[in-house]
């Protein structure tokens, strides 16, 4: 029934879309031969920047995604103003979107006048993604955290191991496999919105092809570019998708058709 209903919408999609009276100027707009193929190649070098901006922020944001679960999950009295600090990071850059985050950090701190590099619109863009998923990615590793049954800590610290060796030893590797699938996930919507970046100035994919949008009247740049993002991030949603499934079997859930 599966393979049918899919069958069905495909040849129906195939059939009436080029039917529609607007279908050849969304053709010659969208879908030009030569246009792809005389653009394609400088977007594909463009990708290369959003290729790095994700390879240098990825490992910023697990790590400081770390430290902030780590304080939000601190139950030390002392230590309460540092698990208040991170609740209000939390807050305020899950509460901003993330493109405002960008424009304001990006453009905000090199109009401070510092030297170069220090006042690169590159730096200051994936230091604005680092700030924004952070605290995304903070919340999914509490959760993690907190999923851990309390009996572990006891029988952690019945063995004589203290709330450090706990935390290190038994709680955090247990919290980040469970949380993997979740952390797959934020790394794709990361590889995607790395493209905001280019809203400040650097020339990565997303601004590559509205250059080439612009030089050459046409929208194709825009899907020539979308097929590279999808041809990265496809695989990496499949990837989640077999974790999850994984984890399910593991856990003893019922897995989702």
């Amino acid at each position: 029934m599966a393979v049918v209903s899919t069958a069905v919408v495909g040849v129906a999609v195939v059939v009436l879309v080029p039917k529609a009276p607007g279908w050849k100027r969304v053709e010659a707009s969208f879908f030009a031969g030569d246009v792809f193929a005389d653009v394609f190649p400088g977007l594909l070098r463009a990708f290369w920047l959003d290729v790095k901006i994700f390879a240098w922020s990825a490992p910023c944001i697990l790590a400081l995604a770390m430290l902030i679960a780590l304080a939000r999950n601190v139950r030390s009295p002392a230590l309460f103003p540092l698990r208040l600090l991170a609740a209000l990071y939390t807050d305020v850059f899950r509460g901003v979107p993330v493109i405002l985050t960008i424009y304001l950090i990006g453009f905000g701190i090199p109009g401070l006048g510092l030297e170069r590099p220090w006042n690169s619109p590159l730096l200051w863009g994936s230091m604005a993604l680092v700030l924004a998923y952070s605290a995304y990615v903070a919340e999914v590793f509490r959760a993690g955290i907190e999923s851990v049954h309390e009996g572990q800590r006891a029988a952690a610290r019945s063995l004589g191991m203290s709330s450090r060796q706990t935390m290190t030893s038994v709680v955090l590797p247990q919290a980040v496999r469970r949380v993997v699938p979740a952390l797959m996930n934020d790394m794709i919507s990361l590889q995607k919105d790395v493209a905001l970046v280019s809203l400040i100035g650097p020339i990565e994919l997303l601004r590559q092809a509205d250059v080439d949008k612009s030089l050459n009247a046409n929208f194709t740049p825009y899907v020539a570019a979308a097929m590279i993002f999808l041809a990265v991030t496809i695989p990496l949603t499949r990837l989640a998708d077999y974790l999850l499934h994984r984890q399910r079997r593991r856990t003893g859930a019922t897995a989702v058709a």
